[in-house]
């Protein structure tokens, strides 16, 4: 006689799954999951993607880590660098760096490079000595001694130039240029410089020549822009970091004065080790976006398995199983399918960093050295795991304490059920230690927090508008036509679509207009036109023996422009209210003021472009102890306030001047303006040079500005000049970028998002089948029914559209403003189409699944009620 699996000891009744066993629940799973994975093709394909790109994403940034960390002396140019704004180091600051390993000396400015018939470019110059470079190795084309190429012969420097110098001018190899009053011969074509991740943006191409090249042009005078880097390579027994530690001590407390910005190997280049942190985990997000929108397809996945498995659900309780029992069972196939769908793409994460580099090693501009990162490849994998549990739990739940005759009356009545209050606090637990994950582990923990709230807050708004549309279907008044009475009763009848469209589409809607209209705003602002009263050039290093003849040179050759000059000095924030730099700890938007040296000036009046936020501004004939005026949301960022102290550290001496008055500046009006602007008698007789802008009002040609620029250029060869038109475009290089590798990360989550609707939408396959039968029994015909279904879902696409326009508006306003503080504005139309193709795509897929239900024969489909 067969025997119960009851009586087999399988299931006791009356006692709980631990009381079994946890062999059991994995066993029943186990055979469930040996008729295939029908059903579940979604989660896996949404576990995996996002997976992936969390591995991908961690594995990179590690072998970036790795890079920069190992490569950091040829990055740096040695074991440590020393650099100083206008001013070269004195005799004993040079004696204490040679006393300690081999010293080299790069000089870095701007300057103009003319050709003999007057062609002119900026150019960003590099002046080397004879020991550049300490580390690595600069690679000229023809090859040749670096020696050689930059000596001095036959009446002139040699030189090395990036080849778009030789097309900016139109010369050839071998051609000559003047630099200030010094003679240069580009001989070769600079391929590569082991230093230059080194420095910042450049706004012209490099011309790499000896330091007797750039003594001998003028262009050092006192006041001139000139970045001057003391390197240092120490002793081959004496490199550790113990050592690089103790030098760079002494170097701070021997020369507290000196004004040096001090970097080692380990912190080569601190902009750009921020920037991968800042995009790294910018990815990451994208992947957890990725993974977010995947536990929808996760939720609807294992709800749909559910509805196929009520009868055997059923049964299992009948024989003795106990909630918890059912719970375990499917529990364990969700985290094996989750699991499932994880190793591939932890695979494909891993390789990551090793594809890069064979495919594009040779044209990477970082070093990277791909491995394998175990502590990040398990991070996204319990990412995946926790993500696939936390919106597993719900529907998982709603099983538990529901009695058999429920289970199966769930096919038909669909009351809406609650799980047991311990699975509620289950899935809260794990989505608050996936949502901690993520912000323990970010960079910006305060964007992380922001996204991990947002996340939050979007899900619960989305359930509320699906809701809210169930609600207003289901009390609208009845409309004669039996098309549109069906589609509004498909909205809101037990088991409906609804909410899973509304979520689904709803947060890949959302993504897409976030991107599209963060997009739009970068490119109105950097790659649109040049804003109506922005100058059209900048001219730095106006000796200030030259000030009053360069002004009258600019009014003869340009009458109609206006000429707005200001004195201009280098200098360092080495304190705030008696905190060292080094200690200041101020938010990201702020940091940067600290990092490296700033422009500072000096007013009688209010300068333009600022209008006053708090203080005073002082009087014109004030001679008293040194005031400072300060941006206010840089002031903020630091913590001062008015009558705080701040010193800063100008041509090697310690300057300490009160807060007087906070402004608010204009940053997108491309004039000059200053964080810092102190007041007149503070640099008394202090050696500085002048910057200009030139504005011509109803706006210029480009001959006007070509021929303006080779017009200075010859008069005024010390004077470096930047054509507005160029700086924005080597910007806006950098906008299209970053918007590019935007776009790039977010078609991942669009992709899921994609997965995740179709998903939802095959989840009601069955339920459509049913529908249909019995409608088509009752006289429906396949066009009604077809018309009846796309109302639907043109009506459930239009609502989520409106609201996935909103949200994307809003947080696309946060990051403009709030983040890269930068004006909003709200750009209608792509939002629009893109609405449009979602609606669109909605009722495609909608009406692709439908239409296979609508062929089911009844006959087969009646047996089986």
């Amino acid at each position: 006689m067969m025997q119960s699996p009851a009586s087999q000891g399988g299931i006791t009744p009356g006692r709980t799954w631990w009381g079994n066993g946890i062999l059991l629940p994995l066993r029943i799973a186990a055979r469930e999951l040996r008729g295939g994975l029908r059903g579940f093709y979604v989660l896996i394909a949404c576990i995996g993607l996002g997976v992936m790109a969390i591995a991908g994403v961690s594995s990179v940034a590690s072998g970036l880590a790795d890079g920069l960390a190992h490569e950091g002396s040829v990055i740096l140019g040695g074991d440590l660098s020393f650099s100083l704004s206008l001013r070269e180091a004195n005799a004993a600051e040079v004696e204490f760096l040679r006393e300690r390993g081999d010293l080299s000396l790069a000089a870095t400015l701007r300057a103009m490079a003319r050709t003999p018939d007057g062609r002119a470019a900026l150019v960003e110059v590099k002046a080397v000595d004879a020991s550049y470079p300490l580390y690595g190795a600069a690679t000229v084309a023809p090859a040749h001694s670096l020696a050689d190429v930059l000596a001095q012969r036959d009446g002139a420097f040699g030189a090395a130039a990036d080849p778009a110098l030789l097309a900016r001018l139109d010369i050839p190899p071998g051609g000559r240029v003047a630099i200030g009053s010094a003679t240069i011969e580009i001989r070769a074509t600079l391929q590569s410089e082991p230093d230059k991740l080194a420095g910042g943006i450049g706004f012209g191409p490099r011309l790499l020549v000896s330091e007797a090249a750039l003594r001998a042009s003028s262009l050092l005078r006192p006041g001139s822009v000139v970045r001057w880097h003391y390197r240092l390579r120490l002793p081959r027994n004496d490199r550790t970091d113990a050592a690089v530690r103790a030098i760079s001590a002494a170097a701070r407390a021997q020369f507290s004065q000196a004004g040096w910005e001090i970097r080692s190997r380990a912190n080569a280049s601190p902009s750009l080790e921020q920037n991968v942190h800042r995009f790294t985990q910018y990815l990451t997000l994208v992947g957890l976006t990725a993974l977010l929108i995947g536990g929808a397809g996760v939720a609807n996945a294992v709800k749909a398995h559910l509805d196929r498995r009520w009868e055997v659900i059923a049964t299992l309780k009948s024989l003795g199983a106990t909630g918890s029992q059912v719970f375990a069972i499917y529990l364990f196939q969700v985290v094996a399918l989750a699991a499932l769908g994880a190793v591939p793409g932890l695979l494909i994460g891993a390789a990551a960093p090793f594809l890069i580099a064979w495919g594009f090693g040779a044209v990477l501009p970082l070093p990277l050295e791909p491995a394998l990162h175990p502590g990040g490849l398990a991070l996204a994998f319990l990412y995946g795991l926790l993500t696939a549990v936390a919106f597993g739990l719900w529907p998982l739940g709603r099983a538990h304490d529901v009695p058999v005759s429920a289970l199966f009356r769930d096919a038909v009545s669909g009351d809406w059920r609650a799980p047991p209050r311990r699975y509620i606090a289950a899935m809260v637990l794990t989505a608050g230690a996936l949502a901690g994950l993520a912000v323990a582990l970010a960079y910006d923990r305060r964007t992380a927090v922001i996204f991990v709230a947002a996340a939050a807050g979007t899900f619960v708004l989305l359930r509320v508008v699906a809701a809210l549309l169930m609600l207003a279907a289901r009390r609208m008044p009845q409309p004669r036509s039996p098309v549109i009475r069906l589609a509004i009763a498909n909205i809101h009848r037990p088991g409906a679509l609804t909410p899973s469209i509304v979520l689904s589409l709803g947060l890949g809607l959302t993504l897409l207009c976030t991107v599209i209209a963060i997009d739009g705003n970068l490119r109105r602002q950097f790659l649109a036109a040049i804003p109506e009263q922005a100058p059209s050039f900048y001219f730095i290093d106006i000796p200030a023996s030259d000030a009053e003849k360069f002004d009258a040179f600019i009014a003869a050759q340009a009458p109609g422009a206006t000429l707005h000059r200001v004195p201009m000095l280098r200098g360092r924030i080495v304190a705030a209210n008696g905190v060292p730099a080094e200690s200041l700890k101020p938010p990201p938007d702020a940091a940067w003021a600290l990092r490296s040296d700033r422009g500072v000036t000096y007013a009688q009046d209010l300068p333009a472009g600022s209008r006053l936020v708090a203080g005073q501004w002082w009087k014109r004939d004030y001679q008293g102890p040194p005031l400072v005026s300060f941006e206010k949301r840089i002031a903020d960022g630091l913590g001062l306030k008015l009558g705080d102290g701040v010193t800063v550290n100008v041509l090697g001496r310690n300057i300490t001047a009160t807060v007087a008055n906070l402004r608010a500046v204009d940053w997108q009006s491309l004039g000059i303006n200053f964080v810092m602007v102190f007041s007149p008698s503070t640099f008394r007789g202090a050696p500085n040079a002048d910057i200009a802008t030139l504005t011509y009002h109803g706006g210029s040609t480009r001959s006007e500005e070509t021929a303006l620029l080779a017009a200075v250029a010859q008069a005024f060869p010390a004077i470096a000049v930047m054509r507005v038109r160029d700086v924005l475009d080597t910007v806006a290089a950098t906008v299209t970028n970053l918007v590019l590798a935007i776009r790039a990360a977010s078609a991942l989550t669009l992709i899921v998002a994609v997965l995740v609707l179709a998903g939802a939408l095959a989840a009601g396959h069955q339920r459509r089948v049913y529908e249909a039968v019995i409608l088509k029994t009752l006289g429906a015909t396949r066009a009604r029914l077809l018309c009846a279904y796309a109302v639907e879902y043109f009506a459930l696409g239009l609502a989520t559209a409106v609201l996935g326009v909103a949200a994307g508006s809003a947080a696309a306003a946060f990051v403009i403003v709030r983040i890269m503080n930068l004006p909003f504005l709200m750009l209608p139309e792509p939002l629009l189409a893109c609405s449009a193709c979602a609606i669109v795509a909605t009722v495609l897929l909608g009406l692709i699944g439908t239409f296979r239900a609508l062929g089911q024969r009844p006959a087969p489909v009646l047996r089986n009620l």
